[in-house]
């Protein structure tokens, strides 16, 4: 499947939880506003955050499938990693605001246990964002693509949200009118939470940061192809969904141009049949260099 295929596809997974945002944070805003819940409209509001989110998710992946041009020659594939970023940024801020009204209802003397049919709305809503969840995990993983992943974590937080919500909402029900706005306060921790792990992968990718661990599996990968006698070096930065490696090998110095080429194809076969790396530029200097 090509590159822009598997963004395709990403996409159809971000327009589902568009469709679940959207008909969650109504009902939960409705329904908390009738039961006097704030953690309920404070999940209703996480979840129209997370609209924006997506929306932005979305709107990276369709520039990211914009074919190289003559001033974005490797493509525009970040662009999925900005959209996480800004995704991120949007849910810190709405988690802020959720929380800072939640603290402010905690003082308030006269507040009221919410119906408890706010808390079986909130496990509805803690059920359907599950299966969302586990759609777009695994088209993510799938599809290799690091916005779709992003979504699909902010999805889950979503779970926990809920969950947390529908326990506050309980709670309140035994005389402790304070669970509901206590639980609210948690929901607006958990947003601030998930949209730092975001903002922090995201910016860590920007700057061309890399997983020493993954870089020794590429080498162990690299080092073992037939005429490789050492691997030299070797870098790789995030671009988007895809990774750019850059290695630098020694062989024998008496190898054929034909012959070093076919070691250069070999690396690339592996390094696309098991990590689908499909940017690998090797660069072939014979072991008398390295004895200088």
């Amino acid at each position: 499947m090509e590159r822009y295929e598997q963004m395709k596809m990403g996409e159809r997974g971000v327009w589902v939880s568009i469709f679940a945002y959207l008909s969650l944070s109504i009902v939960k805003i409705i329904i908390g506003s009738m039961t006097f819940s704030q953690a309920l409209i404070a999940d209703g509001v996480n979840n129209a955050t997370d609209i924006i989110g997506s929306v932005a998710v979305l709107i990276g992946l369709k520039v990211a499938r914009k074919p190289p041009d003559e001033n974005h020659p490797y493509g525009h594939y970040r662009a999925e990693t900005i959209a996480s970023l800004i995704a991120s940024l949007i849910m810190v801020a709405v988690g802020v605001q959720v929380l800072v009204q939640a603290v402010g209802s905690l003082s308030d003397e006269k507040m009221v246990s919410p119906d408890l049919s706010a808390a079986w709305i909130a496990m509805f809503g803690a059920l359907l964002m599950y299966l969302v969840y586990r759609y777009n995990s695994k088209l993510a993983r799938t599809i290799n693509s690091q916005a779709v992943m992003a979504s699909a974590k902010d999805n889950l937080s979503d779970v926990w949200v809920s969950i947390g919500t529908a326990v506050g909402i309980i709670g309140s029900q035994f005389g402790l009118a304070w669970l509901d706005p206590l639980a609210a306060s948690l929901v607006g921790i958990l947003i601030c939470k998930t949209g730092w792990d975001i903002f922090w992968e995201a910016a860590h990718n920007l700057t061309d940061g890399f997983d020493k661990e993954r870089l020794n599996d590429f080498r162990d990968t690299i080092e073992p192809v037939a005429g490789v006698e050492e691997v030299k070096e070797i870098k790789a930065r995030v671009h988007g969904s895809n990774v750019l490696v850059d290695v630098v090998i020694l062989v024998d110095p008496r190898l054929n141009v034909v012959e070093s080429h076919e070691i250069s194809e070999e690396i690339e076969k592996r390094m696309r049949r098991k990590y689908n790396v499909n940017n690998v530029h090797v660069h072939i200097e014979p072991t008398e260099v390295q004895s200088k």
